[in-house]
């Protein structure tokens, strides 16, 4: 048996319960894990709440998908890993078929990643998520390069943070919009080239005149609604405006014809696009690894809490205030 956080009714964070549950051993393909924190994500509060891009299949349900851990078992047919090894998990499965939010998780073992050497298990947690994320999208997808501008929308969250360093990391510009004035120095600490406030600034003239009038090669969204219009305003000719969530909760109109049919490409992307194909997940744990070795990179954490405090910690998730990763502990 092992502390595990269960939801039995779709809700607010007070439906998560912490409760003892089975583990049992790892079938074929799998890993179980002794977790020593957990990464906190948005879409683990979408999921919860019934607003997820999956619905929940059973109850009671489980949580989470990022966490730092060590191996404690080893399934059948499965190369590469043995006990007593620090790892970490990425988001590559559906929290239908599995969940980290626990003392002890079985996880399959494709969406386990060796912890570098001298990170810790809160760092673990709280790395390659964001930074796979930004990887995927503006590298992988976008193609973003030397010279170009990235417009990043929701800047101060995990992956916003991590997208301004993989923009410097490959030779770009990031400017970074935030809702309000509140985050706007860390933003220009975390290396922004311009902070664009919206609710102070007019967004697009903002961003054209920080461009020279050429707009962004890429704009990333993660809030989607009615404003990507005004975001598909600041995409370059021929550039991307690339959503990968949903904060809006609105619907999101395609704003090509309202523009009078501009070259614009508009996209969607989730990190599963990067984790659950090898090839794709290989170059993004050596890019990532390889930014935090050097000290590109470094995890940025709002706050931990433990894990008998899973709804205060889903709460301040909810509450936009942070400006970085939550993070969950496990204590011993």
């Amino acid at each position: 048996m092992a502390r595990t956080v269960l939801f039995h009714e779709l809700g607010g964070p007070e439906v998560l319960r912490v409760e003892d549950a089975p583990v049992g051993a790892p079938g074929p393909g799998e890993l179980r894990l002794r977790i020593e924190a957990i990464g906190l994500n948005r879409a683990e509060a979408l999921f919860r709440s019934g607003h997820y891009i999956e619905p929940v299949r059973r109850f009671p349900a489980k949580l989470g998908a990022e966490a730092a851990g060590v191996v404690e078992a080893v399934g059948e047919g499965v190369t590469g890993f043995e006990p007593g090894q620090p790892v970490s998990t990425v988001p590559a499965f559906s929290q239908n078929d599995y969940g980290v939010y626990a003392e002890t998780a079985i996880v399959p073992a494709s969406a386990v990643l060796h912890r570098p050497e001298g990170i810790g298990a809160v760092e673990g947690a709280a790395m390659w998520m964001p930074y796979g994320t930004a990887y995927g999208a503006l590298v992988e997808v976008g193609g973003l390069g030397p010279g170009d501008i990235v417009v990043l929308n929701a800047a101060s969250s995990s992956v916003g943070l991590a997208a301004i360093q993989v923009a410097h990391r490959v030779g770009a510009t990031p400017i970074a919009l935030t809702r309000t004035a509140a985050k706007k120095a860390a933003l220009l600490k975390a290396g922004a080239a311009e902070v664009v406030v919206t609710e102070e600034e007019d967004v697009v003239p903002r961003v054209r005149e920080a461009t020279g009038g050429r707009g962004a090669r890429i704009v990333f969204d993660a809030v989607a609604g009615p404003g990507v219009t005004d975001l598909a305003r600041v995409v370059a000719d021929g550039g991307t405006l690339l959503v990968y969530g949903a904060l809006s909760g609105e619907p999101t109109p395609y704003p090509g014809v309202e523009l009078g049919l501009p070259a614009l490409n508009m996209r969607s992307y989730t990190v599963l696009e990067a984790t659950t194909r090898p090839e794709r997940l290989r170059r993004l744990e050596a890019f990532v690894a390889s930014g935090f070795r050097t000290g590109a990179f470094g995890a940025v954490v709002d706050r931990t809490f433990p894990l008998e405090d899973i709804v205060e910690a889903h709460r301040h998730l909810e509450s936009n205030s942070q400006v970085g990763k939550i993070v969950v502990t496990v204590p011993r």
